[in-house]
């Protein structure tokens, strides 16, 4: 009873470390996913940088989303902009969305990603705002906890589901086909998680 416990343990173990390994090579993928990123945003880190850099005068702080040959184009719009912060503030508020505006769709340039406008706040997946909110906390390991019981608690469902309709399969074959369903669902769902880990993620500049 003792080694079966100390066996269910280990398993255990190697399971919580292999979701962690999982789970940073999925927040690696979806970064580098242009249908996932979120710099387009109005709560994302291009768009607050943006805001931060004309509260402060700082155009340098957003070079970082940006090439080196992007920096003349960005600067002369950057100042244009600035200048007419204490203006008109509808004036200001239109100048200032065609300054986000730009330096979003070149940074998408740097990804080769198109630009398909500002999306508002609100709209970046739970996933990805979580990820950013460990960086600014510094705490990866609650984000770890978080997505390890959540990935466990999918597979796991989809693992019973299968096993449940692995005993009737061969019973008629709308059972069978039922099973077939939930062993692809299963199947491929721990496929995609592999392959995400065995390719890993980057962001393409």
């Amino acid at each position: 009873m003792e080694t079966k416990e100390k066996n269910f343990k280990t398993v255990n173990v190697h399971l919580k470390g292999m979701l962690s390994m999982i789970f940073v090579s999925l927040l690696l993928f979806l970064a580098s996913t242009p249908a996932f990123a979120h710099c387009d945003s109005y709560d994302g880190p291009v768009i607050k940088d943006a805001i931060k850099a004309l509260e402060t005068n700082d155009v340098k702080l957003v070079f970082k989303w940006i090439t080196p040959d992007q920096e003349a184009e960005i600067t002369g719009l950057f100042n244009k902009v600035y200048g007419l912060k204490n203006g008109d503030r509808e004036i200001y508020s239109i100048v200032e969305k065609h300054f986000f505006e730009t330096l979003v769709r070149l940074h998408r340039e740097t990804e080769g990603a198109p630009y398909t406008g500002l999306k508002p706040a609100g709209t970046t997946k739970q996933i990805i705002v979580m990820s950013d909110k460990a960086i600014e906390n510094d705490d990866i390991d609650k984000l770890l906890a978080q997505l390890n019981n959540h990935i466990g608690s999918v597979i796991r469902e989809k693992y019973h589901k299968v096993a449940m309709l692995n005993k009737v399969k061969d019973n008629s074959a709308e059972e069978g086909r039922a099973y077939v369903k939930a062993y692809v669902d299963y199947t491929h769902s721990l496929e995609a998680l592999h392959d995400i880990l065995e390719n890993g993620g980057g962001h393409n500049h």
